[in-house]
C-alpha cells in the first residue's frame, strides 16, 4: 500500500489559540435562551443545541448533536441475546454533557485533512510557517499520501461515504488538527461515552429495542447492506439525533481492550474519566458499533470489537509499518466520529492526553520517518492556517 519514498509525514503544531478561544467566552452550540423547538440540553452555562460548523477555510460542514449528562450501565446484562463474556459484569458510569458528531467522519472531511501533507509542505518550503519546537506537546501529525489508494478506497471514495482504514492514532490526530484550526476541543469518545450516546436513554441491545428485525431501519449491516459502506445519514437516527451508531462502519474509541477489564468495576459507579482504559500497548484497542460486514448480533451497543494491527496491516510491505493506515479487513469498515465536551480540560497538556501517540512504539515509528529518514516537514495548525493556505493560491 505504501511505497517507501511516498510515505513522508507532515507534522503540524497546534498553538494555544485553542485555549484562548474557549477562555474568551466562545458560545458555539450554546443558546442563552430556551429554544422554542428542536433538541436542546439545559446546563448551568445555557442550552446546548445542535450546530453545524465548517472546517475553517472550506465549505465542508459537519453537524454536532448535544448529549445530556447522566448515567449509563456499560456492557450488557446476562439475559441479552448474543451477549459475549467480555461485555460484563456491568458497571455504572457518570457522564458529563458533550456534543457528538451527528454522522461518522466522511471522506469529504478526512480527505481535506489528508491534503495537509502536501499543503503544509508547500508552506514550509515557502518559509511561511516556521516551527520553533517540533518536540512540543503542541505537535500534531497529518497522514502520509497513499501509495496505492485501492486498499483504502476499495469500498468507494464518495465524499459522503464514511472515511475508513485510519489507525486510532490517525483518528486522534485528526481531532487534534481540527481542534487547532477551529478553536474547539474535539476528541474521540471513550467506550463509556460512546455507549451512553448510542443508547440515548435506552437499556436494550440496540438503541431502538431488542428486536434485530428492526435493525435495517437504523443500520447498514451484513444482512441488508451488501458488501460495502454507504453514505452517512441515510438510515433513521437514534433518539439523540445520531446516525449510523449501529452498522455502516465501526468507530474508534479511546480505550484499550481487555476481556476482563470490567471486573474491577463490577457493581461500582465511576466517573467517565475513571472508566477510560488508557492504552498501554499497540493493540488490541476497541471499535464500537459494528460495520457493514457485521451481522446484527455484532452491531449491538455492548459489542467490543478488537483491533489487531498485525493482521490489519497485513498488506503493508514497509518496516516499520505505517502508524497511519491499515490495509486489510476488517479495517476497511472502521472509521470514527469526534465529540466535544461541554467542559474542556484547562491546559494543552491535559488535552494532549486525548490526542497524543500514547505508547513509545507509535512515537518511534513517527520519529523514524520525520527525524531519521527526513521524509516529512513541520508546520503549524492554528486559527491562522486557512489564511496562510490562501497565500499559496494567491502569493500577492
Amino acid at each position: 500500500m505504501f511505497a517507501t519514498a511516498a510515505r513522508s509525514l507532515i507534522v503540524l503544531v497546534v498553538f494555544p489559540s485553542l485555549l484562548l478561544a474557549q477562555a474568551s467566552g466562545d458560545t458555539l452550540g450554546i443558546s442563552k435562551t430556551k429554544p422554542a423547538a428542536g433538541r436542546y440540553v439545559e446546563t448551568p452555562h445555557g442550552y446546548m443545541i445542535p450546530y453545524e460548523a465548517k472546517i475553517p477555510g472550506t465549505d465542508i460542514t459537519y453537524r454536532m448533536q448535544p448529549i445530556p449528562g447522566g448515567k449509563v450501565k456499560v456492557g450488557s446484562p446476562e439475559s441479552e441475546a448474543g451477549r459475549q463474556p467480555d461485555e460484563g459484569p456491568q458497571f455504572e458510569v457518570t457522564i458529563e454533557p458533550f456534543w457528538m458528531a451527528e454522522r461518522e467522519v466522511s471522506w469529504a472531511e478526512y480527505k481535506y485533512y489528508m491534503t495537509m501533507h502536501d499543503q503544509l509542505k508547500k508552506l514550509y518550503e515557502a518559509k511561511i510557517r516556521p516551527v520553533a519546537d517540533p518536540k512540543s506537546d503542541l505537535v500534531v501529525t497529518a497522514p502520509s499520501n497513499l501509495y496505492d489508494p485501492t486498499f483504502t478506497f476499495k469500498q468507494g471514495a464518495d465524499p459522503q461515504q464514511p472515511a475508513v482504514t485510519m489507525s486510532q492514532f490517525a483518528a486522534k490526530q485528526y481531532t487534534k488538527w481540527l481542534s487547532g484550526i477551529s478553536g474547539q476541543f474535539l476528541r474521540l469518545p471513550s467506550e463509556a461515552e460512546w455507549e451512553y450516546a448510542c443508547r440515548a436513554g435506552s437499556t436494550t441491545a440496540f438503541h431502538f429495542g431488542d428486536d434485530p428485525k428492526q435493525l435495517g431501519d437504523y443500520a447498514w449491516y451484513y444482512e441488508n447492506g451488501g458488501e460495502t459502506t454507504h453514505k452517512v445519514g441515510l438510515k433513521k437516527p437514534n433518539a439523540w439525533g445520531l446516525y449510523d451508531m449501529h452498522g455502516n462502519v465501526g468507530e474508534w474509541v479511546l480505550d484499550e481492550y481487555a476481556a476482563d477489564s470490567y471486573k474491577a468495576r463490577a457493581g461500582k459507579t465511576v466517573s467517565a474519566a475513571e472508566a477510560i482504559a488508557w492504552p498501554t500497548k499497540l493493540y488490541p484497542r476497541i471499535v464500537k458499533g459494528g460495520g457493514w460486514d457485521d451481522d446484527a448480533a455484532n452491531c449491538r451497543v455492548a459489542v467490543r470489537q478488537q483491533s489487531d494491527d498485525d493482521s490489519w496491516r497485513g498488506e503493508d510491505p514497509n518496516f516499520p509499518q505505517s502508524p497511519w493506515w491499515f490495509t486489510s479487513e476488517p479495517a476497511l469498515s472502521v472509521g470514527f466520529r469526534p465529540i466535544r465536551p461541554l467542559q474542556a480540560p484547562a491546559t494543552i497538556a491535559e488535552r494532549n492526553k486525548f490526542w497524543q501517540a500514547d505508547i513509545q512504539q507509535i512515537r518511534d515509528d513517527v520519529n523514524q520517518r520525520v527525524d531519521k529518514e527526513g521524509r516529512g516537514v513541520r508546520g503549524i495548525a492554528d486559527a491562522a492556517l486557512p489564511a496562510d493556505l490562501k497565500k499559496l493560491e494567491d502569493p500577492k
